[in-house]
């Protein structure tokens, strides 16, 4: 899929509507309940060397309540002895206590240098989780839900180095082969940085599969990195595995291309067994270079080569050195060799087809090794960008809100603010000619949200019927769709009826300590502090 440098986003005028009269407050009351947690949520502090906005935006605003998008009402947090615990809610008036369904084998307290541990629901039965120290686990949960009866069981954990969370993962299935596609984010120092924060972003793709259908075993397959210079505020995997989708205030670029580990592992182990290669060789949009060791006191006539256009032969002190066919044709006449004062042989090949990129000097040859400089890194990285199924458009002025899971086989949707409402969109990277489906509104909100300036999380139920957001301490604001009207109401200004009203209501929570996690569902608000949960019921779905 190639990139979309000049996509829109096609607002749905129906969807739209201009005769909004704003949010009517509600004093109606709103069932809460509130749940106090056996061990304090583990929340993590920033640290001194944590002083940037992007430090801030990505774990300093972290939302610690994780919503289970295959099961409804099902909400996670991770407390402060390691555990993953969870709340499922059937019945309101009968709230059971939150049950631990899984506990991280590390000593989260014995690691200074550390992040909030995250977690990511890739399927109805595989999580992904990451402990904050830096190590990936991939957990297969069975069908969750079943109370008693779940069992998280670690399938596949490695030590990926810097401390790191997941902002998502899917599961899929590609040539009957299960993986498992996880995206990460760091932020790392820069020391050549002078000018800016002295960090950077980096996202990193990363693919776990079983090696063969025989071995149960699973390892990563693939890693791929891009870094920026902002957190992005939204960053999915598309359905087929096959791209990612951003939205960020300043670009990615990849620094490392896609790489196949089970075949480097394969290199790596011949590797061990040779002492070095036979040889080095470069390349240019113009010509080859390759460089062999000699032995001590070689001279000219220790060397023969002979060139052909499409061959090469080497012969050092009458042994057989390099002999076969090139990858393509050279210019034999202008190809020379010459010995270096530290005693290296150097080879001059020019090609005759400039620009074409070698994948190997002599075919079938792994002998040799390839040097790649760092200019020709930077040439292949931008090519890659017009390889990958990375999507660009520019959203100008539409601020971005917040992002929710309406279908969990899908990438999750996300809303931004055009003019004064807010609008929300589900990525289809499969449609090209409308790959951001505009499926729902939120009248005026993106002017009311402006006016909140202590707002924490954003968020908004699945059927879209409610929107909410709330503030660092204590307060949570619900703005609900229009509704038809149980008796006759009238506009002042214009005398007609109003048919429809759109509510607005205030939930205060009981309690001074911050907020730390917030999710919504179809029914209910779900609000985390440090040692409380607390459960608004918003709508009663018939």
């Amino acid at each position: 899929m190639e990139v979309a440098a000049n996509c829109s986003l096609r607002v749905k005028r129906p969807l739209l509507d201009p005769r909004f009269e704003g949010y009517k407050l509600s004093l109606e009351p709103l069932p809460s309940y509130q749940l106090e947690l056996d061990a304090a949520v583990a929340e993590v502090k920033l640290g001194d060397d944590q002083y940037t906005l992007e430090h801030m935006h990505a774990f300093g605003m972290y939302n610690y309540l994780h919503c289970d998008s295959w099961y409804r009402d099902s909400v996670y947090y991770i407390d402060n002895l390691g555990r993953i615990m969870n709340l499922t809610v059937m019945l309101d008036t009968a709230l059971g206590k939150p049950r631990e369904v899984f506990r991280l084998p590390t000593d989260l307290t014995a690691y200074d240098n550390r992040l909030c541990a995250s977690i990511h629901f890739t399927s109805s039965s595989w999580v992904t989780l990451s402990d904050g120290t830096g190590r990936l686990y991939l957990i297969g949960t069975g069908e969750r839900g079943n109370g008693a009866s779940e069992k998280w069981e670690i399938i596949f954990n490695e030590e990926l180095g810097n401390p790191f969370i997941i902002i998502h993962s899917i599961s899929l299935l590609k040539a009957e082969k299960h993986l498992i596609a996880t995206l990460l984010l760091r932020i790392e120092k820069e020391e050549l940085d002078m000018k800016g924060s002295g960090f950077y972003v980096s996202l990193e793709w990363v693919t776990i599969s079983k090696k063969d259908k025989d071995n149960e075993k699973y390892e990563i397959i693939k890693h791929d990195i891009l870094r920026g210079k902002s957190v992005p505020h939204y960053a999915a995997i598309e359905p087929d595995g096959n791209g990612l989708m951003i939205v960020s205030y300043k670009s990615f670029t990849f620094v490392q291309d896609s790489q196949d580990l089970e075949e480097n592992k394969d290199e790596n182990m011949s590797e061990k067994i040779k002492v070095e290669p036979l040889y080095f060789w470069q390349q240019t949009e113009d010509d080859l270079t390759v460089t062999i060791r000699l032995p001590e006191d070689s001279t000219k006539e220790d060397v023969q080569i002979q060139f052909l256009s499409d061959h090469i032969s080497i012969v050092l002190k009458g042994q057989r050195f390099l002999k076969g066919n090139l990858y393509s044709s050279i210019d034999q006449e202008s190809s020379t060799w010459i010995i270096t004062d530290n005693n290296s042989l150097e080879i001059s090949l020019i090609k005759k087809n400039e620009g074409l990129t070698w994948p190997e000097l002599v075919v079938g040859d792994k002998q040799g090794e390839f040097l790649r400089d760092s200019a020709q890194c930077a040439a292949i990285a931008e090519r890659l960008m017009h390889l990958t199924s990375e999507e660009l458009v520019n959203l100008g002025s539409n601020q971005y809100l917040f992002s929710v899971v309406v279908d969990p086989k899908e990438m999750p949707c996300f809303c931004l603010r055009h003019d004064v409402d807010a609008l929300l969109w589900q990525p289809h990277s499969s449609k090209q000619d409308d790959m951001w489906e505009h499926i729902a509104t939120f009248n005026a909100l993106g002017y009311v949200q402006a006016s909140k300036r202590d707002k924490k999380f954003f968020a908004c139920a699945p059927n879209s019927s409610y929107a909410a957001l709330c503030e660092c301490l204590r307060r949570v604001f619900i703005y609900r769709q229009p509704t038809p009207m149980s008796t006759v109401l009238y506009n002042r200004k214009e005398g007609r009826q109003v048919g429809q009203v759109a509510k607005q209501q205030v939930a205060s929570l009981e309690t001074s300590d911050p907020i730390l996690g917030f999710q919504a569902t179809n029914e209910r608000l779900f609000v985390l502090t440090t040692k409380n949960l607390f459960l608004i019921k918003v709508n009663t779905e018939n």
